[in-house]
């Protein structure tokens, strides 16, 4: 990690030296739109600026594509469990997590025609994607304490497995940092207390362990990671504690600023910019989830349910319009897991 890029985290660490922060009452927001999906069990959603994409899950064969509002305007199909979704950072291209088939396809956003598909290789599974420039890494496995962190090169068309240095419980969730790509964060799942690590990327495409694993007692199944645009602050929605909480780079033990959700944040998601937090919470059946808008220093927040007929938010299941003029946000039913997935289009004011 370069001095300056250290340089900029110790600011950050000592800008909230005081304590953690934490923003005032929520406002109410008004409800968002929603479109019912041809799916039960959606994995993922992005936004490119003039498209939605919608992935179907891993017992599904479908991406359903949206305009802004959310309206319906074609299908990706023929797909063996799509789940994971990522875009590159110009947004013309669509890369999707095949698990089932241990490959990543690519897509052209605009045809909407496959340009690529990689073979992650046998019993790989790849799960989270995350973008880097030339690299996309992903995270992968299939059973208990085999997952890994690989990377396809895309000015080669290679791909590379086993180069986290070390095996993690499940696929750990990855993020990168859009104006960075020498950065990597991976987070564990399903272990408590959970785990971050930080990875710098050397020639080659090489993972180097930055710094210590953070391993904050208090943070418990790590259910999303989001990484501002430059790198320096990590956000993780966790089942415990009932807040959104953001670190430091330079120390992923202690939190520097929390947002307050109440009960089971299951998302986060950050705008393009990383001025705004995006963060929804799952809840007991029968309730409403709720989603959330706070500034990035916490300062201000909105907040608006996600009424119709689902009651749970799909975990890392949010994302921002480029723009940052709507979020986009994925719900299902577990009362009648018969009944389809809606798709909630919140317009968010400037």
């Amino acid at each position: 990690m370069s001095n300056v890029k250290k340089l900029a985290l110790a600011a950050t660490v000592a800008a909230c030296a005081a304590g953690v922060l934490a923003g005032p009452a929520a406002a109410a927001a008004a409800p968002p739109a929603r479109t019912v999906l041809p799916f039960t069990r959606p994995a993922d959603v992005v936004a490119t600026g003039d498209r939605v994409f919608v992935s179907g899950g891993s017992d599904a064969t479908q991406i359903v594509v949206t305009d802004v509002a959310g309206t319906v305007t074609g299908v990706l199909d023929g797909l063996p469990g799509p789940t994971d979704l990522q875009l590159s950072n110009d947004r013309r291209t669509l890369y999707v997590a095949l698990p089932s088939a241990g490959a990543i396809a690519a897509f052209d956003t605009a045809s909407l025609v496959e340009s690529a598909r990689y073979d992650t290789g046998d019993g790989a599974c790849p799960s989270s994607l995350a973008f880097g420039g030339r690299y996309l890494w992903f995270s992968y496995g299939c059973g208990q304490w085999d997952s890994d962190i690989g990377r396809v090169d895309l000015r080669r068309s290679t791909v590379a497995t086993g180069l986290a240095g070390q095996k993690f419980f499940a696929p750990p969730l990855l993020a990168t940092a859009r104006r960075d790509p020498t950065i990597l964060v991976a987070g564990t799942t399903a272990l408590t207390p959970a785990e971050t690590w930080a990875y710098d990327v050397g020639t080659g495409g090489t993972l180097s362990q930055s710094g210590l694993p953070g391993r904050d007692p208090e943070r418990g199944f790590l259910a999303d990671i989001a990484l501002d645009p430059d790198g320096v602050t990590v956000y993780a929605a966790a089942s415990n504690p009932y807040l959104v909480q953001a670190y430091a780079m330079t120390d992923m033990s202690q939190p520097v600023r929390a947002y307050d959700t109440g009960p089971f944040p299951s998302s986060v998601e950050l705008s393009r910019d990383g001025e705004r937090v995006a963060a929804a919470t799952t809840v007991p059946t029968g309730g409403s989830p709720q989603l959330f808008v706070f500034t990035a220093d916490g300062s201000a927040s909105t907040q608006t349910d996600l009424t119709g007929q689902n009651n749970r938010a799909v975990a890392r299941g949010l994302a921002w319009a480029p723009n940052g003029r709507r979020l986009y946000a994925l719900t299902v039913d577990d009362i009648d897991p018969a009944d389809p997935a809606e798709l909630h289009v919140l317009r968010v004011p400037a």
